[in-house]
C-alpha cells in the first residue's frame, strides 16, 4: 500500500504508529512496551534504536510501500521557545532534544525518532509539529513576585491548536476569530487562554503549576516544599519526581487506571470519589482564572485529553463553568489526528517548515 504520511509518537510504555494516504487513515498501531522490555536503558535516549526498529517492522509486516513516504512526523520535546508551527528536525533541534534546557521527558523522543526512521525512507523528511514549548504568552503573564523567576510556556500546544481548530471548523469559522478556553486534562493538565489564534497564557503543568492530574503534583505550598527540600532533606530528584512524576492521582490512589477508579468510586470508595473531585475542582478554578485573562469575553470553553472520557470528571467541571461559556467535550488526546494534518499541509503546500535554531 502506497502512502505519504507516517506518524509516530513515542510515550512511557507505548510508541504509537500511524499511517495516512492525504486524509485517510490507513493503518494505526499502539505497540505496547512491558516494563522488562525497559527495564535495560538507563535512559529514554536509549530506547531510540529499539522503538525504530519497531516501527519499520511494522511497516515491513504490513506491506507498506515506503518509496511514497514524504513526512515522518511527531511530536516536539522540550526545548527553546518557539512560535507555532511545524519544523524540520535539524540539527540543532537535535541537539537540544538530546540536551534539554527544561528537563528530560519521553517528548523528548519524538523528533529523534522521526529522524531516525526518516534516514531509513529515501526521499523523507523528519518534522515536529507545534512542540510543547509554544510560546504566545503575553509579558504580563510572565511576571512573577520573584524577580529572576519568570513563568514558562510549556503545555500541550499539539492538542490544544488541533482542538481550538476543529470547534472552529464545526462552528464555519476561523481559529483566529475566536477566543477559546481548553483544558487538557490527561497524565499532565494545561488549560491555556486562546484570544484569537494565540495561547496569550496557560498554566506550565510540567513542573507544577495548576491542577494536579494523574501524575503530576499541581501548584503546592511553597513553604512546604522549601521544608522538604531544607528539613526533610529530600533529593532534588525525589522533589522532582514529585512534580512531574510521581504525584497527583496516581500518589493518591495507586494507579493511573481511570476504568479502575471509576470502578473503585462506583464500590463506594470514599477516598477515590474526593481525590478525583479535588482534580476536578482544580481544573474549573483554572478555567475560572482563563476566563479572567480574556475578559469574560469567551466564546467556548473545550475539555479534552484522557481524563475527557470520564463523565463523572466532565459533569463535576460543568456544574462549575456552565454559566461561563458554551462548554463543548472533545475526549481524547487527539494528537495523531493533529500531527497528520500538520503534515498534510506541509504536503500540499499550504504551510511552511520552519528552521529550528538555537
Amino acid at each position: 500500500m502506497k502512502f505519504n504520511i507516517l506518524v509516530v509518537n513515542p510515550k512511557d510504555k507505548v510508541t504509537q504508529i500511524a499511517v495516512y494516504q492525504n486524509y485517510k487513515l490507513l493503518y494505526i498501531n499502539n505497540r505496547y512496551h512491558t516494563s522488562d522490555e525497559l527495564a535495560g536503558f538507563e535512559s529514554i535516549y536509549e530506547q531510540l534504536e529499539l522503538r525504530k526498529q519497531i516501527v519499520l517492522k511494522e511497516l515491513q509486516n504490513n506491506e507498506f510501500d515506503l518509496s511514497e513516504v514524504k513526512v515522518v512526523i511527531s511530536r516536539g520535546g522540550l526545548v527553546k521557545p518557539v512560535s507555532s508551527g511545524v519544523y524540520t528536525v535539524n540539527e540543532a533541534l537535535k541537539y537540544d532534544l538530546k540536551n534539554s534546557p527544561i528537563g528530560t521527558d519521553i517528548i523528548n523522543l519524538g523528533g529523534l525518532l522521526a529522524d531516525a526512521v526518516a534516514a531509513e525512507i529515501p526521499g523523507s523528511k523528519a518534522m515536529i509539529a507545534d512542540p510543547a514549548v509554544v510560546d504566545e504568552m503575553e509579558d504580563v503573564a510572565r511576571i512573577t513576585g520573584a524577580p529572576g523567576i519568570e513563568r514558562k510556556s510549556i503545555f500541550h500546544a499539539l492538542n490544544q491548536k488541533a482542538i481550538a481548530k476543529l470547534f472552529a471548523e464545526s462552528q464555519n469559522m476561523k481559529y483566529e476569530d475566536l477566543n477559546l478556553i481548553v483544558a487538557h486534562m490527561g497524565n499532565g493538565t494545561t488549560i491555556g487562554a486562546h484570544r484569537k489564534g494565540r495561547v496569550i497564557d496557560v498554566n506550565q503543568g510540567f513542573e507544577g503549576d495548576g491542577p494536579f492530574s494523574m501524575i503530576r503534583s499541581g501548584s503546592l505550598p511553597l513553604g512546604d516544599i522549601v521544608k522538604m527540600c531544607l528539613v526533610d532533606k529530600k533529593h532534588p530528584d525525589e522533589i522532582f519526581c514529585l512534580l512531574t512524576h510521581c504525584g497527583g492521582i496516581r500518589a493518591h490512589l495507586g494507579t493511573t487506571d481511570l476504568s479502575a477508579i471509576e470502578f473503585r468510586i462506583k464500590s463506594g470508595e470514599e477516598k477515590a470519589k474526593k481525590i478525583m473531585d479535588a482534580m476536578a475542582y482544580q481544573v474549573s478554578k483554572v478555567i475560572g482564572e482563563m476566563y479572567v485573562v480574556l475578559k469574560g469575553e469567551v466564546d467556548a470553553i473545550l475539555l479534552t485529553g484522557e481524563l475527557a472520557h470520564s463523565e463523572r470528571v466532565i459533569e463535576f467541571i460543568l456544574e462549575h463553568v456552565k454559566k461561563l461559556a458554551k462548554v463543548v467535550v472533545y475526549p481524547g488526546d487527539n494528537e495523531i489526528q493533529a500531527m497528520a494534518a500538520n503534515a498534510l499541509r506541509v504536503v500540499q503546500g499550504e504551510m511552511i517548515v520552519n528552521e529550528y535554531k538555537q
